[in-house]
């Protein structure tokens, strides 16, 4: 849990400029320091080499999309606490658990106060120990969306 003194850091990672700019300051503004990775393979090297106490990443991105980057966060970390962001969680069936995300977000105009109140519940609860995305008994096969980046 963190500290109440202590001013958490949250890593977004995100291909689109202005949607950084916006969740960037929405945060900021609450007392977040923040920063900001232009892609999945920005986002996992700052992410290797610097704390965070939460993830927040786009799902749709070149070279390497938001599951896919969870993924290899939860090779350094499992325990990381990661939101995923899409525009097209309903058609492409993300969730929690085929994703790995913690919390799966739709991009919408209600999505700043769901991104808040969502990195607040992160920030106050216990790390958990999360199994690998799709470990779960029945959890829908989604490579080939995933694979292409949808």
């Amino acid at each position: 849990m963190i500290s109440p003194t202590a001013h958490p850091k949250i890593l977004l990672v995100d291909d689109n400029h202005d949607g950084l700019l916006v969740r960037r300051t929405l945060l900021e503004e609450i007392g977040y320091i923040v920063e900001v990775a232009a892609s999945g393979e920005e986002g996992l090297k700052r992410f290797a080499s610097s704390g965070f106490d939460v993830v927040v990443t786009d799902y749709r991105m070149p070279r390497m999309n938001g599951a896919e980057l969870i993924v290899r966060i939860r090779e350094i970390d499992p325990n990381a606490r990661v939101i995923l962001l899409s525009g097209f969680v309903d058609p492409l069936g993300l969730t929690e658990a085929n994703t790995g995300a913690d919390v799966v977000l739709l991009k919408s105009s209600n999505e700043a106060a769901h991104l808040l109140r969502s990195v607040k519940r992160l920030l106050n609860r216990g790390a958990a120990v999360r199994k690998p995305a799709g470990a779960e008994r029945g959890a829908p096969a989604r490579t080939s969306a995933m694979s292409r980046g949808a």
